[in-house]
């Protein structure tokens, strides 16, 4: 993916202005058609607020990283940020830590961990643990948080249901380490290995921890195992302020996103637990930001667990949501997702994410819903995901002339 006009450029011609920016994040709401009535979630969903939304925007499909490639949530939302996800790749534990609040140093390695479920022949079964509670987490996590391994400082910090953070601290560690997590069930938890020589000493004291955990939890239940992935420490990237003048915030309600969004240099706004929640956020903080990320998880999460109906129902849901959003008419209006996860697939895919832009400024075309099939025909076509900051600064009017 060729990336023309580049960050630094956009640097030198962004200036700020009081129009604001809204980009609501629908995550993972591709889809792919039913078997039996061959409509994809969106489409048979019951949407109106999107659909009068896509018939006052311009609309298309995203690329989150490039064609073909099935994108993780993190190098979903980097592109959605303006972000190259391939030069700016990082591990999902770092993401999660930070989106968590916690402090880590810059030699410190930390991995995201999902509890799972095993059967007696070690082999996975759910590979979230029926999405335990938060509060059976804390408790593993407690019972995991006392391994001792010579010279290493450990912590197991619960995130949200069936996720955790593993950190290690200590001399000699390195992030290049394979994931323990095959993602796919049917599969046993995958040895850690090295990706170079020099991370050696750190597989050995993940593989031991692995041993001892799994001792620990082997008689739990449903979650008598664990899967870890995304070894990574603290990346070093320039923040939405300093690239594009912004003074940007993010709604979030699980810890990841929030992570991803602190690392580009927002402010984390208070979230609750569901969409009406964040909604309310939205309408009490907007005189003072200028860029707001707004993330939907539910789609994603349905999407996962193979359940069409429900990813449905979560779509609308959302839409349900949206007059808060509507009334405050923002000057840009992006609605788009960071991934597909189809629930035919019951997993991320490859497959090109629906996109619209709303604004004064923009040109709309004769998309009247938002859908898959319908933003195909939108008048953007299919772009880089990194594309759409550049596109909605220039719709808020925070873009000077490039050249002379």
């Amino acid at each position: 993916m060729q990336i023309v006009i580049g960050l630094e450029n956009l640097k030198k011609i962004s200036r700020a202005s009081s129009s604001r920016i809204v980009f609501l994040v629908i995550d993972g709401v591709g889809g792919l058609p039913h078997p039996k009535t061959g409509m994809t979630e969106l489409e048979a969903a019951r949407k109106p607020n999107l659909d009068r939304i896509a018939q006052e925007s311009i609309t298309g499909l995203i690329n989150p990283v490039s064609m073909g490639i099935t994108p993780g949530s993190p190098a979903g939302h980097l592109g959605l940020f303006g972000y190259d996800p391939v030069k700016f790749n990082m591990g999902r534990g770092v993401i999660e830590a930070v989106g968590i609040g916690l402090e880590l140093g810059s030699t410190d390695i930390a991995a995201r961990g999902n509890f799972c479920t095993v059967d007696n022949q070690g082999v996975i079964t759910d590979r979230r643990a029926g999405r335990i509670s938060t509060e059976k987490n804390a408790e593993l996590c407690r019972m995991l948080g006392n391994i001792t391994i010579p010279g290493i400082q450990i912590r197991v910090t619960p995130v949200r249901e069936h996720r955790f953070v593993l950190t290690l601290q200590g001399d000699g560690l390195s992030p290049e380490v394979t994931d323990s997590d095959p993602q796919e069930v049917g599969k046993t938890p995958l040895t850690v290995k090295c990706w170079s020589s020099q991370a050696q000493k750190t597989v050995d004291i993940v593989n031991e921890f692995i041993i001892q955990a799994g001792k620990r939890l082997q008689h739990e239940v449903p979650a008598n195992m664990f899967l870890l992935r995304g070894f990574s420490r603290l990346p070093h990237m320039p923040s939405l302020h300093e690239i594009y003048k912004l003074t940007p915030a993010a709604i979030a309600v699980y810890p990841m996103y929030r992570g991803l969004a602190r690392l580009a240099g927002m402010e984390i706004l208070p979230a609750g637990n569901d969409i009406s929640s964040e909604m309310q956020s939205l309408v009490q903080h907007y005189a003072n930001y200028d860029f707001f990320f707004v993330h939907f998880k539910t789609t994603d999460s349905r999407g996962e667990d193979g359940n069409f109906t429900a990813k449905v129902q979560a779509i609308e849901e959302l839409d349900n949501a949206l007059p808060a959003l509507l009334k405050l008419d923002p000057e840009v209006l992006v609605v788009t997702g960071d991934h597909s996860t189809p629930a035919v697939l019951a997993m991320h895919s490859w497959h090109p994410v629906p996109f619209m832009l709303r604004s004064k400024w923009c040109f709309p075309d004769q998309v009247s819903d938002f859908s898959e099939r319908a933003c195909l025909r939108g008048g953007l076509g299919q772009f880089p995901a990194v594309e759409i900051i550049p596109l909605a600064m220039a719709n808020a009017q925070k873009l000077n002339k490039f050249g002379a």
